[in-house]
């Protein structure tokens, strides 16, 4: 073969591979586009879900602002006549006896379930016992009754004990309500920790408990704090137990909810306002947690 026909095959191949490049990098720019397009129409799609599961939430403060005769018009009107007097009105009511009340059950028994959770996911996950499964299976099965079934037994037992009206009694039954959920979230997140790091702890001399408090603890603290979390607000938010167990030492937020809805009368902008100011605790400690929840709730997602 020639030097001239050398030249013309080498230019061939050379420009043959050129165009592979170029379809290439067309195939390459034409694929980023669409996936810039996909992901620009699902950051729309999450903010239009967001705003549509904020507005009722705004529209329950702004009408928290109104007057009763502006809540109850038709079509409502946004921005006339704004005031604090709903919520002045709440404490002229007493709400603060109520709000005490739901703290103490919250925070109380979210504090034993931790307390109770923490132990009984170390020994399903990290040193499993013998048919784990089928003990998580059970906790799993305490929920299958519902609430409303065991409601009169436990009245019956309260009332006989003579504990009706006692905050201890929400006590214990929240504990026991969320203690399943919890050991079932912080079985997933103690499952994560690595092994290793626990051979390690007993060489040293740590006992079980030295190692869960030392070891376990802070590694998952995010998923405690995500557990502790949720086990507050399904307490904060229980109503069934608390308005039928309860009557005016211990009732809690919720009950004080209820007491603004009249068949007589407007009540609109009051409940709103109560309903706004029962909420901030929870958005509060949300808030707050945030960075622990988002990575609590994801520490056991992925093995």
């Amino acid at each position: 073969m020639t030097a001239p026909t050398q030249t013309r095959s080498v230019a061939t191949g050379s420009g043959r591979k050129g165009t592979l490049l170029n379809r290439r990098r067309k195939a390459g720019r034409g694929e980023g586009d669409i996936a810039e397009k996909g992901g620009l129409v699902w950051t729309t799609v999450a903010w239009v879900a967001t705003l549509l599961f904020f507005a009722p939430v705004a529209w329950m403060v702004l009408t928290s602002l109104h007057s009763e005769a502006d809540a109850a018009t038709n079509p409502p009107t946004l921005f006339s006549g704004l005031s604090l007097e709903n919520y002045s009105a709440l404490f002229d009511r007493g709400v603060g006896p109520y709000l005490i009340n739901s703290a103490t059950a919250s925070i109380v028994s979210t504090l034993l379930v931790l307390l109770l959770a923490i132990p009984a996911a170390y020994a399903l996950s990290i040193r499993p016992v013998e048919k784990w499964t089928d003990v998580m299976f059970f906790f799993l099965s305490t929920k299958f009754l519902p609430a409303i079934a065991a409601l009169l037994p436990i009245y019956l037992l309260v009332k006989r004990i003579g504990m009706l009206d006692n905050i201890w009694v929400l006590v214990i039954l929240y504990t026991a309500m969320n203690l399943p959920i919890a050991v079932w979230m912080m079985q997933s997140f103690l499952a994560e920790v690595p092994k290793e790091i626990l051979e390690a702890a007993e060489v040293d001399g740590a006992g079980v408990l030295r190692s869960i408090w030392s070891v376990v603890v802070p590694i998952v603290t995010p998923g405690i704090a995500a557990t502790a979390l949720i086990c507050f607000i399904f307490s904060w938010n229980e109503f069934l137990f608390a308005v039928n167990l309860t009557a005016t030492v211990s009732s809690t937020t919720p009950v004080f909810l209820v007491g603004f809805i009249s068949s007589q009368g407007l009540f609109l902008a009051k409940l709103c306002a109560a309903a706004t100011l029962v909420s901030l605790p929870v958005l509060i400690a949300g808030f707050a947690a945030q960075d622990k929840l988002v990575r609590g709730l994801s520490l056991g997602a992925v093995k």
